[in-house]
């Protein structure tokens, strides 16, 4: 997976992206003002770079001016029209504002690396692989036919694997707000999946939750 530096001088913040990245299987690296950030760049390469704007000794303006084109989220508390156009006129490929969902600042990230081919465009798991370009997925090198919710599906739960996801949650990631069906519907293409691919054990119920797809990191 990626290679990625999170600039957050907030440490409970930093922390959570940092656990969050790595439940992914991201390799992390934190930092917690903006000269260490430069510092840190100048000595290693990243795929990714996750940057406050208000931080210590150099501000993330700054920071991204020296950052040598690397791709990069502004995750910030300067929600500002200017703000925004400041950050992506400077070669920002994404900006969030705080507060955030971690749900949607994963799947940012996953946008932003694919954008940039710096992840794979498939992932494999036991006898399953998935081909996300061509929208395949393959058990035992065999093609499963699935339909394109339970392809939604399974992708959210790849995107964010080792997390545990409510039934609400995935019917608004998969569905939409506006469907008007309910959460049993999750359950029906949970089991669909679960037989189709083998993921019997690998796709984990949370008690009074919802469903983790657990793979190693």
């Amino acid at each position: 997976m990626a290679s990625i530096l999170i600039v957050e001088d907030e440490a409970a913040i930093n922390e959570l992206v940092k656990r969050n990245l790595q439940l992914v299987g991201h390799q992390c690296t934190s930092v917690f003002d903006g000269k260490a950030a430069v510092s840190e760049m100048q000595h290693r390469s990243y795929d990714l770079m996750i940057l406050d704007i208000m931080l210590p000794e150099l501000d993330g303006f700054e920071v991204i001016k020296q950052s040598e084109k690397t791709p990069t989220i502004f995750l910030t508390a300067k929600n500002s029209l200017p703000d925004r156009i400041k950050g992506f006129s400077m070669g920002a490929d994404d900006y969030l504002t705080k507060p955030f969902e971690m749900l949607e600042l994963l799947a940012r990230v996953e946008a932003v690396l694919r954008r940039t081919q710096k992840t794979a465009s498939c992932f494999e798991a036991g006898n399953v692989k998935i081909d996300f370009s061509n929208h395949q997925v393959f058990h035992n090198g065999q093609l499963v036919e699935c339909t394109p919710k339970e392809y939604e599906l399974l992708e959210v739960l790849v995107n964010n694997r080792n997390i545990a996801l409510s039934r609400e949650r995935l019917l608004e990631l998969v569905w939409g707000y506006d469907f008007e069906g309910d959460t049993r519907t999750v359950d029906v293409h949970i089991q669909k999946l679960r037989k189709k691919l083998g993921w019997e054990d690998r796709i984990k119920t949370v008690y009074k939750l919802g469903y983790r797809l657990e793979v190693d990191r």
